[in-house]
């Protein structure tokens, strides 16, 4: 999915999978205006009565402008068209995180908003996936015995790490940084940002929207904010879909209101914005400083149709 701006909106999409893309052109303007676009192997110009616009795409974006198949024009749209393409970028996922602690690893818990230390060169010796949702439920079909793990909640120890969909369990009971007490919320002491909530006097249940996990000899990774919510969200979504053979969720918030619902429809695309407002845009500066040592100028990237479920963000 390639998606830039300037004096007209340009939409290009494009699957892994398929070597054709589609190209969308917005009008500039209510009303329509005049539009002479070539295109040509590696740049796309837009000339209009105000002036002319120029994409240049990565160097592993080749087009094949004889391709161009489907023009039509769609009132209050714009151009749509289809084209060949030649790409050899990377097909390999790139993440902008590692969220991913080993065992028998020494790792520190930053907050990812401002870089403040959670958990210091804490030694990991178990780090174990959870159980899915509503696991216990399930146990009472299979067994035809009472319960075996009835009223007994998974703790990790000192030097445990359990995995959630969408969260960590850690014991923060030796953490001078923090005393916690049961039900209640664990703040960032530098931000304010609401990391997790306690779930017992032993047990911690840290965001993995609001954490990041590195081995402790490595620096504090700065990361844009947008970019690394938006890449914990895709990845839960790819492997729930995958577990759970589903492509609806919903996004609730603490009090179990749904705000969002979600459809995935494809997790095979691939992403580059470029620069806005240019007359000639060359650079494609989302990627600029996550991948500035990386030759591939594209990541991949989930696709999702969404639903608000609530008319106001700050309805209560």
């Amino acid at each position: 999915l390639v998606f830039c701006e300037s004096d007209s909106r340009v939409l290009i999409e494009k699957e892994q999978r398929d070597s054709q893309l589609f190209l969308f052109l917005s009008e500039p303007k209510e009303g329509g205006v005049p539009m002479d676009i070539s295109i040509m192997p590696s740049s796309l110009q837009v000339r209009t009565p105000e002036g002319c616009t120029e994409i240049w795409f990565p160097a592993e974006v080749r087009l094949v402008p004889s391709s161009c198949r489907g023009l039509r024009y769609v009132a209050g749209d714009g151009l749509h068209l289809r084209l060949q393409t030649q790409a050899e970028l990377s097909t390999k996922s790139i993440s902008l995180f590692n969220q991913s602690p080993q065992a028998q690893e020494c790792c520190t818990f930053y907050c990812q908003s401002c870089g403040e230390v959670i958990i210091r060169d804490r030694k990991l010796l178990r780090v174990l996936p959870l159980p899915s949702e509503n696991w216990g439920a399930l146990v009472g079909e299979w067994c035809c015995h009472p319960d075996p793990f009835a009223n007994k909640p998974l703790h990790p120890q000192e030097n445990d790490c359990f995995t959630g969909d969408s969260f960590f369990l850690v014991n923060l009971r030796s953490d001078s940084w923090q005393k916690p007490k049961a039900n209640t919320k664990v703040i960032c002491k530098r931000c304010k940002v609401m990391l997790g909530e306690t779930t017992s006097s032993d047990t911690t249940k840290l965001y993995m929207t609001e954490i990041i996990i590195q081995p402790s000899k490595r620096n504090f990774p700065i990361i844009p904010r947008s970019h690394f919510v938006q890449s914990v969200i895709a990845r839960c979504l790819v492997e729930l879909s995958s577990a759970r053979s589903t492509f609806r969720f919903t996004i609730q918030g603490h009090d179990g209101k749904a705000y969002m619902l979600l459809w995935l429809l494809n997790s095979d695309s691939l992403v580059i914005e470029c620069l806005e407002n240019s007359k000639s845009i060359k650079k494609f500066p989302l990627l600029e400083d996550i991948l500035k040592d990386d030759s591939s100028s594209a990541w991949n990237a989930v696709k999702v149709l969404y639903q608000p479920c609530i008319k106001n963000r700050n309805e209560k």
